[in-house]
């Protein structure tokens, strides 16, 4: 049972930083294109434009770096999933294929005085 609840947990706090990192990027100048895209690759967490950008964004949060920061979990096995997860996204949606894309990381990262620290890094891997 404890199992159960430390997976919801996980999953309302992964929800909120996802809320969250919508809410930066929006203010951020990009717009949203997609929320949750899934196909066989799996998922993308947010799809924006940044102009003729298409930028395909991670989201990551880590209520504890004390094993591997946020950022550092999207590791190259992730990359490839969200690589083609991106091309299946943009098979299905031609009016994309002439725009530039782009892999952001939006990493959260618990700090020990309890204050979540947001880093964003963009450009994060190029397939």
């Amino acid at each position: 049972m404890a199992g159960n609840a430390t997976r919801q947990l996980a999953k309302r706090r992964g929800h909120k930083a996802e809320l969250e990192a919508l809410k930066y990027l929006k203010a951020n100048g990009l717009a949203p294109v997609a929320k949750n895209f899934r196909c066989r690759f799996g998922e993308v967490d947010h799809i924006m434009s940044d102009g003729n950008c298409l930028v395909f964004v991670e989201v990551r949060y880590r209520a504890s770096s004390r094993f591997v920061s946020a950022a550092a979990s999207v590791d190259r096995h992730k990359q490839r999933k969200l690589v083609q997860t991106a091309a299946s996204f943009l098979s299905q949606h031609a009016e994309y294929r002439n725009h530039n894309v782009r892999f952001d990381v939006l990493a959260f990262d618990k700090a020990p005085d309890r204050q979540c620290e947001l880093q964003w890094i963009k450009d994060a891997f190029r397939p």
